[in-house]
């Protein structure tokens, strides 16, 4: 999650801030070796003030892992919120593989940034695990998905998404995938009437 901010910084401050991330998300997510020089000048703010607001490399690349993070995790409440649990469960699991396929610069810089020593594994994983949580356990109770699938079960049965060629046409191969998981998590659903 996004650290929780002064509320007494100033807007502009805030604004400064909100730039910076999202031009390290644009830039990390094509090359991990970006000089921060680039991203304070693309985000049209100076040293000084990019280097208050993120003091390292790594902690640049960790605040833009949970800042995206969380944007993947509250996806999965308005998902529950607008559409059936089923459907939520699946156009989620789309957005988490095109997160995954998409960012794979934004990876190698987590990869580096991972001895960081406040990163600890769970910290870095609790705000998708739990989305996921939330989406499993509404579709045990509609009967859409087979009882007792776990979190860690849906995410080994998810991670060929992470052995797919990023560089090629990956996107029909990725939902073919999706799909396969779908349809090995709908299979001895209690299945109440559809």
């Amino acid at each position: 999650m996004p650290k929780k901010m002064d509320p007494q910084l100033r807007s502009d401050a805030l604004q400064n801030r909100e730039r910076i991330l999202q031009v390290a998300i644009a830039e990390l997510t094509r090359s991990v070796d970006v000089p921060l020089s680039a991203i304070a000048k693309k985000a049209g703010v100076g040293q000084a003030t990019f280097y208050r607001n993120f003091p390292s490399r790594d902690a640049l690349v960790w605040e833009v892992y949970r800042y995206e993070m969380a944007q993947v995790a509250d996806l999965a409440e308005q998902l529950l919120q607008t559409s059936p649990p089923q459907q939520a469960l699946r156009e989620w699991m789309d957005r988490l593989a095109q997160y995954a396929m998409t960012k794979a610069g934004l990876a190698d810089a987590l990869r580096q940034a991972s001895s960081a020593p406040e990163c600890s594994e769970e910290s870095r994983y609790a705000p998708v695990i739990g989305a996921a949580q939330r989406l499993l356990q509404a579709n045990e109770k509609a009967g859409t998905i087979r009882p007792g699938v776990t979190t860690d079960d849906f995410f080994l049965a998810i991670a060929g998404i992470w052995q797919i060629d990023s560089k090629g046409d990956w996107q029909p191969r990725l939902k073919r995938l999706m799909d396969l998981v779908m349809d090995g998590l709908r299979a001895g659903a209690l299945a109440r009437a559809s």
